[in-house]
């Protein structure tokens, strides 16, 4: 198993998007990857949402189109050593608060089909509306399949990476596109 694929199962243990398998046991002594939030030009401080659920309706199969379903999620973001810690002022970090309205507004409105798409719409939101400058957004769909327990991806993204800055004003991400 390659070092990057053993992170990647380490941090998906930690958040729990690997059921039955333990963070403490992965060996993550390598060099964090590219995506990773460390090391890299300062502290980074990370806000997380962990097991935040709601229900919606996504997928590919006509049985999954027609009812909402249930979706977890877990999400991380990072800022560059959030002035919060000096300021006790929630305007200057990411209120998650405010990032749980937009994720049930999102559950309410998107049409997409794709875990994977969604998962990105959430990375995106994270990066251009709440300033992050990292994020890692966890998507599961728990019980999709009687035999296993959840299915689901994990992204990573970074601000000067994210996919609407390539996207070139394409707007396939189905947001607002600027002029």
């Amino acid at each position: 198993m390659k070092r990057d694929d053993m992170m990647w199962q380490a941090e998906a243990a930690e958040f729990g998007a690997l059921p039955g398998l333990k963070a403490e046991s992965m060996d993550t002594r390598a060099a964090p990857t590219a995506l990773s939030p460390g090391p890299g030009p300062g502290p980074m401080d990370l806000i997380f949402i962990e097991g935040f659920e709601g229900q919606t309706i996504i997928g590919i199969d006509a049985s999954e189109l027609g009812t909402p379903q249930p979706l977890r999620i877990d999400l991380t973001a990072g800022l560059p050593r959030s002035a919060a810690c000096s300021s006790d002022r929630i305007g200057d970090t990411i209120d998650y608060g405010k990032v749980r309205t937009a994720l049930r507004e999102l559950m309410a409105t998107h049409r997409l089909q794709l875990l994977e798409a969604f998962a990105e719409r959430v990375a995106q939101l994270l990066l251009e509306d709440f300033g992050a400058h990292w994020v890692r957004v966890v998507v599961v769909k728990p019980k999709k399949f009687d035999d296993v327990g959840a299915v689901g991806v994990a992204i990573e993204r970074r601000r000067d990476a994210s996919p609407r800055a390539q996207d070139r004003g394409h707007g396939w991400l189905g947001g607002t596109v600027s002029g």
